[in-house]
């Protein structure tokens, strides 16, 4: 209905400009000759008084039987101003009849094959009505269409020609928009397959879990699926024409595995390492074919997983394993070295005893006694990591653990080198399932490692709060106790390392503190986030599990216990 509308448009459109331009010119010629041909200046007005109403009526018009009945009375009209021009122009041999061809061919693109014949006998019965009128001066009396002075073979020769040319014109015309007809149904079936078909692609690469994104030739991306968009964290058009090697840091060491170089195979498959739109790190398995088209390489697919969950669990059940065995080995050891080391430090001390008045002798002697005592500490300490004690929970209040342990943080404070303590403890009281020896612990290591890392002074932020998380399809409450200093930072190459035992940058110090923080942490179901810029300093956050959100518990279990930030 609508294209039938459009043709209606079309239709009048050009009915008014064939009218301007043959009329207008046809007047533009009499008037050079002096003569005034009153008919065109009619029909001119006549044209234009019947097409303005006909354009309102038709955007008025709203179903298919009264846009068909609208199109024969503007086909009507048409031969009838049509009839009327060639009658005041010498009937039959009239320069205008060859208007009747133009109307029926206009006509037969409309609805189908058989207008185009109904509109040429149409065409033939009015044309003629003229030409018999004419031949036998029928009007001739009043003056309105003259005698022709041709003979009647000669008359009917012409009406002949003119008459077969409509026909044939109606017919072609007609066959030729039904086969255009047909044509255009069938490319729009073919269109629809295929938006449909393409539809049905799009959905599938939207539906699918794995990210997928697309390139160029460049290596700009030019899609990004929403699992891809859910994986990194970044919506699409904050990746659109981003590279994407530097979206996921692949930088490959040879060129033969770079795609872009041409020497790409069908498929390279490899593991990234990354970092979210969030600044989490991502470990992507990732899978990158070239697209072909015409024998040549337009662009690239990428098909990825989220491997970090996986890659985390290997990690932890390598770091549990690691540890077992060293617990194993280090309580036999432990007891193997106290033992004898007990037994030199008493016979050190004996010595001193006994020993004759010689300084020499003596300070040699303190400095022995000295460092069997500390050497005793770090087993001991070591011991404790190894082999920790079963945990004493209760429900206590973090706040009130924290400001208990504050107290000792101060005095050491206060016997370092220019240390500052600011603290801001959220209001009410943050209750967990918690140790809160073990807790004091924490709290304790965290304190003198961030003294540690500013050996000339600076400020220590401690603060409290609770935030609410969703992850995983669990939510719930999580307790947050942040240690941050203005120290000297950490190394990227070192922030995988540094809880681990016996890890350690200082030039004093077993490497143990932060090793036990991790694990009292680990053991209460909790996880530690660290944050650090080189000569800007570290942040450590603990992050506990608030009562009775076992779900938040629960995720974490199998996951790495301290993440990057």
């Amino acid at each position: 209905m609508d294209e039938l509308r459009t043709r209606l448009h079309w239709l009048m459109g050009l009915r008014v400009t064939i009218v301007t331009v043959m009329l207008g010119l046809s007047l533009i010629f009499e008037a050079a000759k002096g003569q005034r041909v009153e008919t065109f200046y009619a029909l001119i007005v006549l044209t234009y008084a019947l097409t303005i109403p006909s354009a309102l009526l038709l955007c008025r018009l709203g179903t298919s039987a009264s846009l068909t009945a609208f199109f024969w009375t503007q086909v009507g009209i048409d031969f009838l101003l049509e009839t009327l021009l060639v009658a005041r122009t010498g009937g039959v041999e009239s320069p205008f009849a060859v208007l009747y061809v133009v109307t029926v061919a206009v006509a037969s693109l409309i609805p189908h094959r058989r207008v185009g014949l109904f509109a040429a006998c149409g065409c033939i019965i009015l044309f003629g009505i003229v030409t018999n009128v004419q031949l036998y001066g029928l009007l001739d009396a009043r003056g309105w269409l003259q005698q022709s002075h041709l003979t009647a073979p000669e008359t009917f020769q012409i009406f002949g020609a003119y008459a077969l040319a409509l026909l044939v014109v109606g017919l072609l015309s007609g066959t030729l928009a039904d086969q255009l007809q047909q044509a255009d149904r069938s490319l729009r079936e073919k269109e629809r397959g295929l938006t449909r078909l393409q539809a049905f692609h799009e959905n599938i690469v939207q539906s699918i879990s794995s990210g997928v994104f697309t390139a160029d030739g460049t290596g700009a991306i030019t899609s990004f699926n929403p699992a891809a968009q859910e994986v990194t964290g970044y919506a699409l058009g904050q990746v659109l024409g981003r590279p994407w090697r530097d979206l996921f840091n692949w930088y490959p060491n040879q060129p033969s595995d770079d795609p872009e170089s041409g020497t790409l195979p069908t498929r390279k498959r490899f593991e990234v390492e990354c970092k979210s739109a969030a600044g989490n790190r991502l470990v992507l398995g990732m899978t990158v074919s070239p697209l072909h088209e015409s024998g040549e390489q337009p662009g690239l697919v990428g098909v990825f997983k989220d491997l970090t969950q996986i890659r985390e669990l290997e990690e932890q059940m390598r770091r549990k394993e690691w540890l077992a065995n060293l617990g194993e080995m280090s309580a036999g050891m432990a007891h193997e070295i106290r033992n004898p080391l007990g037994a030199l430090a008493g016979a050190m001390q004996m010595l001193r005893k006994e020993a004759a008045a010689d300084e020499t002798d003596r300070r040699l002697m303190d400095i022995a006694i000295r460092e069997a005592t500390r050497l005793d500490a770090i087993i001991t300490e070591f011991l404790q990591y190894a082999r920790p004690p079963a945990l004493n929970l209760a429900e206590r209040d973090m706040n009130k653990i924290l400001a208990e342990t504050l107290d000792l943080v101060q005095h050491e404070a206060r016997t370092r080198k220019n240390i500052a303590i600011v603290t801001s403890l959220t209001g009410g009281s943050l209750m967990a399932q918690v140790d809160q020896d073990q807790m004091r612990q924490v709290f304790w290591n965290l304190a003198t490692n961030a003294f540690d890392a500013m050996p000339d002074g600076g400020q220590v932020t401690i603060t409290t709060g609770c935030r609410r998380i969703d992850a995983g399809g669990r939510s719930g409450d999580v307790i947050e106790i942040a240690f941050q200093d203005t120290g000297e930072g950490i190394a990227k190459e070192n922030l995988d390392k540094i809880f681990l035992p016996f890890f350690t940058t200082k030039k004093e110090g077993s490497g143990l503190g932060l090793a036990a923080v991790h694990r009292i942490v680990d053991l209460h179901g909790g996880w530690i986030k660290v944050e650090s810029r080189l000569k800007q300093g570290t942040r450590f956050v603990v992050c506990m599990p608030r009562s009775g959100d076992d779900g938040v518990r629960l995720w974490h279990e199998g996951r790495t216990p301290w993440k990057r930030s």
